[in-house]
């Protein structure tokens, strides 16, 4: 059965509003409405993918040509004003480092431990990796943090249970000595959950729960991330994994796993993805040379470990067909997706499969080789709307509280209009923020602000108890927020960053989109 998700069925009385956008993924912030949910998929663009394998290191060794991050990471660095990708050279071979100044266009710079390769880490040949850009850290030595599981094919093959290394770096290029984790299978992540401020370790579960419900997923957390990565056998509980409406692939016929879960800060949310995968079996795909199908399918979280999942639908679908670059093997990145303006972007590794590729020893190893890198977009905030057809919806929150001064809402309304009342405990408008005195907004942008006559701000309902009543005609709803100032700043965290951001939280606002058009240069993919 699908993970219960307690704060839904018991939200609090009172739902502070003061961090993030708030996103309309649920019914958390909802006590009624007439408008109708929509949830929304990625877009793959055009120009996929933007990131191949060219160089004699990309080219691996014994089990083919890749530069997937699965997970790796891509994060914009706001200290040196670029992307940074961190990935696999080569399947399960090496790992590596580049970078771009608009995420489309990539440069490997020549690094000093393997002269003339943008190599870092030589000697430890990964299987499964996370890199996390850490803007909350004291200490500038610890700027990066690296989860890493060692490829151990030469021993017992990827599926074997043995431990990991966590490394800290101030460059994400030159890391320090690794510390052992426990133990745990590949496709093992970390994320950090900012809210709690703790480390997640999102491990593949042991073979005894392998073999009863598929691949899974344990949780294991702790607040010092080296020192968290210690965990002795007993200590990570288990999570989650497929369940009874993740639907078999019709044409595979397997039933669905989890083969990896990893997820990140964005906004007043804590935004997974879901690496669901229908198979076929491992043997099949090596004698055939086809990829494993996996769907990335998205998740949300508002406690960072239960886990709701309102759409089943593909958010990052597979292809499936001979021909395309993304045929199967689709993985997320750490950081999961950047923000360039109004868009995210989501970072995603693929491979197509190759029947006729062979190592040096004659072995087939096309299934898992010819891997990229890829990119789909959506709409800021544009996981979920809450849609108006002709007629006027309303929709009214639950009671809220916020220490702002600045309503925003993200919405897509051109041919109607979107106006807003506040209300008292009882339902009542509160001068002078009454719909009359709201004048309306028609328009499609990801941060517009609304104003009421009479009111300069919303000062004078700080920290008061109130209800968001929204009347929409022709159009979506995607978020709303309460900035403490002008530019629309929300206060939320914002996943792996982008353009105009200085760190891990968004106090930029409009600041940070004039920024993002510069990189964009008036191009949109969206």
């Amino acid at each position: 059965m699908p993970m219960p998700v307690p704060y839904l069925n018991q939200p609090p009385e009172v739902i502070p509003i003061d961090v993030g956008r708030q996103l309309f993924v649920d019914n958390f912030l909802i006590q009624e409405t007439g408008l109708e949910r929509k949830m929304h998929q990625a877009r793959k663009l055009d120009i996929n993918p933007i990131f191949k394998p060219e160089t004699e290191l990309e080219q691996g060794q014994d089990n083919g040509s890749a530069v997937t991050p699965s997970d790796g990471g891509v994060w914009w660095d706001p200290k040196d004003k670029l992307f940074k990708m961190w990935y696999m050279a080569g399947r399960r071979y090496s790992m590596a480092y580049a970078t771009s100044k608009d995420g489309i266009h990539w440069d490997r710079p020549q690094l000093d431990f393997d002269p003339g390769t943008n190599r870092i880490l030589p000697g430890l040949a990964p299987d499964s990796t996370t890199v996390w850009l850490d803007h909350f850290t004291a200490n500038p030595n610890e700027r990066f943090k690296m989860f890493l599981r060692q490829n151990n094919d030469v021993l017992a093959g990827p599926n074997h249970y043995n431990t990991g290394w966590c490394m800290v770096s101030p460059d994400g290029i030159h890391w320090n000595e690794p510390v052992a984790t426990g133990y745990c299978g590949d496709r093992s992540t970390i994320f950090y959950n900012p809210f709690r401020k703790k480390w997640i370790y999102s491990l593949r579960s042991r073979s005894e729960w392998t073999r009863s419900y598929g691949r899974s997923r344990f949780y294991h957390e702790h607040s010092d991330f080296l020192k968290g990565c210690k965990w002795t056998e007993d200590e990570p509980v288990f999570w989650t994994g497929a369940d009874n409406l993740d639907i078999p692939d019709p044409e595979i016929g397997d039933k669905a796993e989890l083969y990896n879960l990893s997820a990140v800060g964005y906004e007043s949310i804590i935004l997974g993805l879901h690496t669901i995968t229908v198979g076929p079996a491992n043997q099949i795909n090596k004698e055939n040379g086809i990829p494993r199908i996996n769907d990335l399918k998205v998740s949300y979280s508002r406690d960072g470990f239960h886990l709701d999942r309102p759409d089943r639908e593909a958010f990052i679908r597979a292809e499936r067909k001979p021909g395309y670059w993304d045929r199967g093997y689709l993985h997320s990145v750490g950081g999961i997706c950047t923000i360039v303006g109004d868009q995210l972007r989501f970072y995603y590794s693929g491979i197509p499969g190759n029947p006729d590729k062979l190592n040096g020893k004659g072995e087939k190893i096309g299934h898992g080789s010819d891997g990229c890198t890829g990119i789909a977009v959506l709409r800021r905030d544009g996981f979920a709307s809450m849609s108006a057809g002709g007629k006027t919806g309303t929709l009214t929150t639950r009671p809220v509280t916020f220490k702002g001064e600045y309503l925003f809402v993200n919405v897509n309304c051109p041919d109607g209009q979107l106006k807003v009342e506040i209300l008292d405990g009882d339902y009542s408008p509160i001068a002078p923020f009454s719909l009359e005195n709201c004048h309306p907004v028609s328009i499609d942008s990801t941060i517009q602000q609304v104003k009421w006559k009479k009111a300069e701000n919303l000062s004078s309902l700080k920290n008061k108890k109130v209800r968001f009543r929204f009347h929409l005609t022709k159009g979506d709803l995607y978020a709303f927020w309460v900035s403490p100032d002008k530019s629309g700043a929300s206060m939320g965290f914002n996943a792996a960053g982008g353009p105009g951001f200085t760190g891990g939280i968004d106090t930029e606002g409009k600041n940070a989109y004039r920024e993002a058009n510069k990189i964009l240069n008036n191009k949109r993919f969206i």
